[in-house]
């Protein structure tokens, strides 16, 4: 990203950070690049909006990606914890580029209609079991990358989420186990193209849902001892600095533990997959009339102690 876009994107971030949230000093794990450095690296936010610690500078044994330093367990993390601990040189957001925090995770699974206010908007009956559906892996992009409008659709939507990454490997996970699987939480933009999701593809939902640039994730992976409750945070959407989407996770139907233990009847679940457990209320499609996303719209996704993810149009 050049050096332009990165002071855009710095100030939009601490414009944002004006807005409720208090900053978070604890573990926030990030994969980046820097004009200084070869490839991807791994390091720590500074807490929300500082700067980065290079963890393979800490310690060159570690892995170079999250999905490899998740499959390290304990290991890898008592390294990071030891240099959290340390007063180490902290390089500038200016200075970095922020990639996802997960890229190719072995899976990306959605939820669909998990809040109980998304359902009133839609007149819809709150659901008995979780609707399961994919995003491809193909579809991550990291926190300030630009979504790429398809001309292969018309009706492209918003959709702020709380997601949740695998940390251990599971299968049949009952749900009082869950959280031991969980490595943590980041935020995920579920941008969604509705003509295709509800009305194209034998209204099967995932083309609709895995355009390229479909699934922004970022900036951090907060780890799961580092979030005070993820059931419990204020989850917010903005489009043009408008808020469209406000809620609280308090509002998801099944929650984290429900879900992984639902999710591992059917499939393994590996370090590094990512779960979007869905979305709130205010999305475009539902609005009279609808509204869709369109070129030169900047969206901001942000959730309480997790952090803000911003993504321009085009």
């Amino acid at each position: 990203m050049l050096a332009s876009g990165r002071r855009r994107l710095l100030t939009a971030l601490l414009q944002a950070q004006r807005w409720r949230f208090q900053p978070s000093r604890d573990m926030r794990l990030v994969q980046f690049q820097a004009p200084h450095l070869t490839g991807p690296h791994l390091g720590l936010e500074s807490g929300n909006g500082g700067g980065v610690i290079n963890l393979n500078a800490f310690d060159p044994t570690l892995p170079k990606t999250m999905v490899e330093f998740l499959e390290q367990g304990e290991v890898a993390l008592s390294v990071a914890r030891r240099a959290l601990a340390a007063q180490l040189p902290v390089l500038s957001r200016l200075e970095v580029t922020f990639l996802a925090p997960v890229t190719r995770p072995d899976k990306v699974v959605c939820v669909g209609m998990n809040y109980v206010d998304h359902c009133k908007e839609q007149n819809v009956p709150v659901p008995k079991e979780p609707i399961i559906f994919s995003k491809f892996a193909s579809s991550i992009v990291g926190p300030y990358d630009e979504v790429v409008l398809p001309p292969e659709s018309q009706e492209v939507d918003w959709e702020v989420e709380l997601a949740v990454v695998i940390g251990k490997k599971g299968k049949h996970i009952k749900a009082t186990d869950a959280m031991a699987h969980v490595a943590g939480f980041t935020v995920a933009h579920d941008v969604s193209a509705r003509d295709w999701q509800m009305r194209r593809n034998g209204k099967q939902w995932l083309l609709g849902k895995t355009f390229d640039t479909f699934c922004p994730l970022g900036p951090a992976l907060v780890t799961k001892d580092s979030v005070a409750d993820p059931h419990n945070l204020k989850i917010c959407c903005r489009v043009n600095g408008e808020v469209v989407q406000s809620s609280n996770t308090n509002q998801m139907v099944f929650k984290t533990e429900e879900l992984i233990a639902w999710i591992s009847q059917f499939v393994t679940l590996y370090p590094g997959d990512i779960i979007l457990t869905g979305t709130p209320p205010g999305v475009g499609v539902f609005r009279k009339p609808p509204v869709f996303l369109k070129k030169g719209d900047e969206v901001q996704c942000e959730i309480e102690e997790l952090g803000v993810i911003i993504n321009k149009v085009v």
